[in-house]
């Protein structure tokens, strides 16, 4: 009696093939549709970023503008906010807290253009593709269509 006990104990205690099969193609369908969400989330969320890192590199263009009496020429660059350009009497930085220009969250560098043809200045991110123009997380980012 004590041999059937054991041996009953056995075969309930563990998970069948077919449950098994029935959680991973449940596990699969919840990938499939969570999935493509999440995905389309984060790419919102680094063109969001790269449009507020844009701001705050048009706010520092300002107190460089206050400071030095001119915003830096296309050829000097975003850098002028980090290191002095050796032409800014009253230059007082570095401008930015980690004393580097911060690249876009794709790992590019902002472009510039003083003067600008939408303004002052230009500054723009290419997108997640690195060229001109682009849809969803491809397009370009810029301060002109984001102020």
């Amino acid at each position: 009696m004590s041999h059937r006990r054991i041996k009953h104990r056995r075969s309930g205690a563990g998970f069948t093939l077919v449950e098994l099969l029935v959680v991973l193609a449940i596990l699969g369908l919840l990938a499939g549709l969570v999935g493509p969400q999440v995905m389309k989330f984060l790419g919102s969320s680094k063109s969001k970023t790269a449009a507020l890192q844009i701001e705050d590199l048009a706010a520092t263009l300002d107190l460089y503008r206050l400071e030095v009496g001119r915003y830096p020429s296309s050829s000097e660059g975003l850098e002028a906010l980090v290191s002095d350009p050796g032409n800014a009497p009253n230059w007082n930085g570095p401008y930015l807290r980690k004393g580097q220009v911060p690249k876009d969250p794709w790992g590019n560098a902002y472009q510039y253009r003083a003067p600008g043809d939408n303004g002052p200045y230009d500054i723009w991110s290419l997108g997640a593709d690195g060229r001109e123009g682009g849809e969803g997380e491809d397009k370009d980012i810029n301060s002109w269509e984001s102020a």
